[in-house]
């Protein structure tokens, strides 16, 4: 039996490594071998392009230069972990990408923050919508899953974490942060991460 893709954890804004306490154990209790990052700094003071980066250098210490690996990323990790697929290369090494509650088209509480990270995820700013010119034609190039909860209070509206390719996958969970910790969500991500690679799969919607 063939093992499957280590997978990689991005954490979001004021997260570390540790967010990731219950989903870890939960994926490796399955067979996966789990890896995480601590991105600095984590409360927006650098850009997502520059944390991108970090992401970057991680997998090339990490990795074997021929190992292909699946990206799971939460809320702001999710637009990082896309600017590294989009833009750093990330496409040729990454196979399954799953974002957990990510504010694909941006969210107004990005602006009761400040500073540049933060910007960057404001609905219509230009680093979005930079991502966003492309975003079917790369990410359709990797088996993309959305999963989120339409009950979300910190992605404002809670629809910005769907996009036009790929899977989406909505629970119902009460609470932006329990979105690494239900069991829902955490099965949703087992689910989307089991999945079989196909050349191209169809947008599908779980209530």
């Amino acid at each position: 039996m063939t093992s499957p893709n280590p997978v990689l954890l991005i954490h979001g804004i004021d997260d570390t490594a540790d967010l990731f306490v219950t989903l870890r154990p939960y994926l490796e209790a399955q067979g996966w071998q789990t890896h995480a990052l601590d991105l600095h700094p984590n409360n927006g003071t650098a850009g997502l392009d520059q944390l991108a980066q970090q992401v970057a250098a991680y997998v090339e210490q990490t990795f074997a230069p021929d190992q292909v690996f699946d990206l799971v990323a939460f809320s702001m990790g999710g637009i990082i972990s896309r600017y590294y697929l989009q833009r750093l290369g990330g496409l040729a090494r990454v196979q399954r990408f799953i974002t957990i509650a990510s504010p694909h088209k941006g969210t107004w509480t990005a602006y009761l923050r400040w500073n540049a990270g933060a910007e960057q995820m404001r609905p219509d700013c230009a680093f979005l919508q930079d991502l966003n010119t492309d975003v079917a034609e790369l990410l359709s190039q990797v088996q993309f899953t959305s999963i989120w909860t339409p009950l979300d209070a910190m992605i404002l509206p809670a629809t910005s974490s769907q996009l036009a390719v790929g899977k989406e996958v909505r629970v119902p969970v009460a609470a932006h942060p329990w979105m690494v910790t239900h069991p829902r969500a955490l099965e949703a991500v087992a689910i989307a991460l089991s999945e079989p690679i196909t050349p191209h799969t169809p947008t599908r919607t779980y209530a």
